[in-house]
């Protein structure tokens, strides 16, 4: 069997969005996922593959040394396309290096590094984006929208990355954070939501975000590690957040979700087996703050109500 290297590095969300395709990749090669730190007991659980993990940010020339040390791939498939991705892809000695083309890369440069360019729908969930990039690097077909989104992501593994979190079964649980600005909710929404749904409202939180969440007044989660935060978003009832990895988890693990799209596009971005529902302005304002309290608890009693 071929030994394949995946570029994938980080968010939590893009994560998330290419297990699907690494494990499709799995029948036809051995796999090994280069992936920040953080998120390697959810690669190794859920996607099931080999890690190697890197913190390109804060120790960039020990990445480019583990991954020159681990040389010996026949190919390598970069899902990130950015050029710190795609030239780690080069670096691995893989005389292979698939990658997206240029309608549908990130960083253009990136191509450079990569010698085998797939075309995708550009304008598909980035979930199936993926996987048209999997079925390029593999020369198998690709399979039907319907039968993807009825397959991915494959969760089979996912209640043996999440661990409990006693106290807050069936909340409501709120997401007052987001990686971007232009992503978050007005936090004077999310207090008016959270005082409407009452005492099941629970705000959870990442790095730096304690504060907000304690805004909204609500009962606050404890600190979580991503493990903990599967489990505490696990045994919600709904989660309610704007695009962020969490929001992603939720969907993945199969609990019910409501997301708020403004800057991004739902159908590209938004959660892939509940895009009924999300409450999306991308098509129109493209601002967080034109969602309504009204629009939210709508959609909140349609959700709970299936």
């Amino acid at each position: 069997m071929s030994r394949l290297l995946v570029l994938r590095l980080s968010a939590l969300g893009d994560v998330i969005h290419t297990i699907p395709a690494v494990v499709s990749l799995k029948n036809a090669a051995d796999v090994t996922w280069v992936v920040e730190a953080p998120y390697r007991e959810l690669v190794e659980i859920v996607a099931g593959v080999e890690v190697l993990p890197v913190r390109m940010k804060k120790e960039p020339r020990a990445a480019i040394r583990a991954i020159r040390s681990a040389r010996g791939f026949d190919a390598s498939v970069d899902f990130q396309g950015l050029i710190k991705s795609a030239a780690l892809g080069w670096l691995s000695g893989a005389k292979t290096r698939y990658g997206f083309d240029r309608h549908a890369i990130r960083e253009k440069a990136a191509l450079l590094f990569t010698n085998r360019h797939v075309r995708v729908d550009a304008a598909s969930h980035v979930i199936d984006q993926n996987l048209q990039l999997a079925s390029g690097a593999t020369g198998s077909q690709p399979v039907d929208l319907e039968t993807r989104r009825a397959e991915s992501p494959s969760l089979q593994n996912w209640d043996d990355f999440a661990v409990p979190v006693p106290g807050y079964e069936n909340s409501i649980v709120l997401l007052p954070g987001a990686g971007k600005a232009n992503k978050l909710w007005p936090v004077e929404r999310f207090r008016e939501l959270a005082k409407r749904i009452g005492p099941r409202a629970v705000a959870a939180w990442g790095p730096g975000e304690r504060e907000l969440a304690e805004a909204i007044g609500a009962r606050i989660a404890p600190s979580t590690n991503l493990r903990e935060l599967a489990g505490l978003l696990q045994s919600a009832e709904v989660v309610i957040g704007g695009d962020t990895g969490p929001l992603h988890l939720a969907d993945a693990l199969g609990t019910k979700v409501i997301g708020l799209y403004g800057p991004t596009n739902p159908r590209r971005n938004g959660p892939y087996h509940q895009l009924q529902h999300c409450i999306d302005r991308f098509s129109t304002t493209k601002w967080m703050d034109s969602i309504s309290v009204e629009e939210v608890m709508t959609m909140l009693g349609r959700v709970t109500a299936e």
